[in-house]
């Protein structure tokens, strides 16, 4: 009895680590985890009093499991004061065998092949960097997730909910990454 579970417990530790050492990761040469996002990739359309760069990080990501036929990509605010937070960008389409997206993709260049930028909450089909309130600071976070489907379901003019439906509905896994802003 006592060989039995020494080797259950034995099997779960070997699955955990395997499980653990293979899950999909989020990371940024521009952003680290938890950290300030640069004025660089700040907003600064008109109307909303912030004056950065605009420009998208670099990204990349690891680790997607068996069976991801495209990725999906977001940027989320849910510290706005709007009741339902702000969403800043969503990409999809990205191939599989893609490991990231260049500093300023969010521009529309450098995109991978077949990538869909959808519409943000400035009502673009960009990037649009943060650009909070000027007080506290906010949570930006950035998903990756790794899908079921080779084409998204939607277009680029259709709402972020209908992006995150999407999204959730066909992710296999997701990895996030978070970094903070304010003004």
């Amino acid at each position: 009895m006592r060989k039995i579970a020494i080797l259950t417990a034995l099997a779960v530790v070997t699955f955990a680590g395997a499980n653990a050492a293979g899950a999909l990761t989020l990371t940024s040469p521009d952003i680290k985890p938890g950290g300030k996002i640069a004025d660089e990739q700040e907003y600064n359309g008109a109307g909303w009093g912030c004056s950065g760069g605009n420009v998208s990080p670099a990204l990349n990501w690891s680790g997607a499991p068996k069976g991801t036929k495209s990725f999906a990509l977001s940027v989320y605010d849910p510290d706005a004061p709007t009741g339902s937070g702000f969403w800043h960008w969503w990409m999809v389409n990205i191939p599989a065998d893609a490991t990231g997206l260049p500093k300023g993709a969010g521009s529309g260049k450098g995109l991978p092949e077949g990538a869909l930028q959808g519409r943000n909450d400035y009502s673009e089909t960009s990037y649009g960097g943060p650009c909070p309130p000027p007080g506290k600071p906010h949570h930006y976070v950035f998903t990756i997730y790794a899908l079921d489907i080779d084409k998204f379901p939607a277009d680029a003019s259709q709402s972020p909910a209908v992006f995150g439906f999407n999204a959730n509905a066909h992710a296999l896994a997701k990895a996030t990454l978070t970094g903070t802003h304010k003004r």
